[in-house]
């Protein structure tokens, strides 16, 4: 790996536009010192190999994870939060060439769980946390999606042939309100312990805002909103509908999580009948025109299919602020193993302390800038 030269922090910024290195945007020039500090803070050695990322097939070591963190934005606090989500986007079941190669809009959509979301800089999980305004989600996402970019090398209309993007392909990151929701922690459903910190991926489009206005005093408040989740889930121009696969995010409000526990129902609950109620009748998809529709000679108009026939592809978590609105993001589902959900465990004890992680703002930029 050779090393860029520019006489000031401008023109490096400029060098890198040219060459295609950023996602569009400034970004922190990658000095070796600061990317020998993000190193220093995964507590792994530069070379390791963390995984493949295709088309490229380029050998994401943790010195060019590392350099992607820092162009990001990232601290050192945030290093173990990105290698984690760098591994689990390189297992095979992610099919990150195809992803990256598709023409649907799908990007990574990173959930960090377990104490990770507070160590790791303080991720947001509350009001607006998958927009504008947190440090930490911002950077973790922007550094995969840079990490996509250079040692994936996705680049807009040769090798990323997505249509027209989304912006969360820029950065997709949240965090789940654990403390105050009903359910376990997300990643306990992948197998780990509850003192374990994960991040859990999936391809996935936009949010789909799902409005619902509970009433404490109906005794099917529960059963209302879950099919109106369902009703957005099976969205008859979707993917998931005319593919009838992948996987589906349902990031559920304070509010809504809490009609789901006044109804007694579990994480596993909600998947099912999310499941059970996300149907399409196959004369729906005959008037968009699909061509994904059964041939049998038996099949009526009035059949209703199955959206996601395994639950488990429907991930279920709380987070945002309380109110109306619930987010469904629907994903691409193809691909091999048609839009798998991946996780990887967020190793919070490899880190090492950083030199400097003490010092003031001021003394921090003057030591990057020397």
């Amino acid at each position: 790996m050779s090393l860029l030269d520019a006489p000031t922090e401008y023109d490096a910024l400029e060098v890198l536009h040219e060459l295609g290195c950023t996602d569009g945007l400034p970004v922190v020039i990658p000095t070796p010192d600061r990317v020998s500090r993000m190193v220093l803070a995964t507590g792994f050695d530069p070379g390791l190999v963390l995984g493949v990322m295709g088309p490229l097939n380029g050998s994401a070591t943790v010195e060019k994870v590392c350099i992607a963190a820092v162009m990001a934005g990232c601290i050192p606090d945030h290093a173990p939060v990105v290698v984690a989500a760098v591994r689990a986007v390189c297992q095979p079941e992610f099919d990150l060439t195809e992803m990256q190669a598709t023409t649907h809009c799908t990007a990574p959509l990173t959930i960090v769980c377990g104490p990770a979301r507070h160590v790791c800089g303080g991720i947001a999980s509350g009001f607006g946390a998958l927009g504008p305004g947190h440090r930490a989600n911002a950077s973790i996402g922007r550094a995969l999606r840079l990490c996509m970019i250079n040692i994936g090398g996705a680049r807009p209309g040769s090798s990323d042939m997505a249509l027209h993007g989304h912006p969360g392909k820029f950065t997709y990151c949240i965090a789940e309100d654990e403390e105050r929701s009903p359910f376990p922690g997300l990643h306990t459903s992948f197998g780990y312990e509850p003192e374990q910190s994960a991040v859990v991926i999936t391809g996935a489009e936009a949010p789909h805002s799902t409005i619902f206005a509970g009433n404490a005093d109906d005794p099917d408040s529960a059963g209302k909103l879950l099919q109106a989740i369902a009703l957005v889930i099976a969205n008859p121009g979707s993917n998931n509908s005319q593919l009838r696969g992948g996987s589906v995010s349902v990031i559920m409000n304070p509010d809504h999580a809490q009609v789901i526990a006044a109804a007694g129902m579990t994480r596993e609950d909600v998947q099912n009948e999310l499941a059970r109620r996300a149907t399409i009748s196959v004369g729906t998809l005959r008037e968009v025109g699909s061509r994904m529709i059964p041939h049998d000679a038996d099949v009526d108009d009035d059949d209703l299919l199955q959206v996601l026939k395994d639950p488990s592809r429907i991930i279920v978590f709380q987070a945002g602020g309380s109110g109306l609105y619930t987010m469904v993001m629907p994903s691409w589902c193809a691909g091999p193993h048609q839009n798998s959900i991946v996780h990887a465990e967020i190793e919070l004890d490899q880190a090492c302390e950083v030199p400097g992680m003490g010092d003031s703002p001021q003394q921090s930029m003057e030591r990057s800038l020397n």
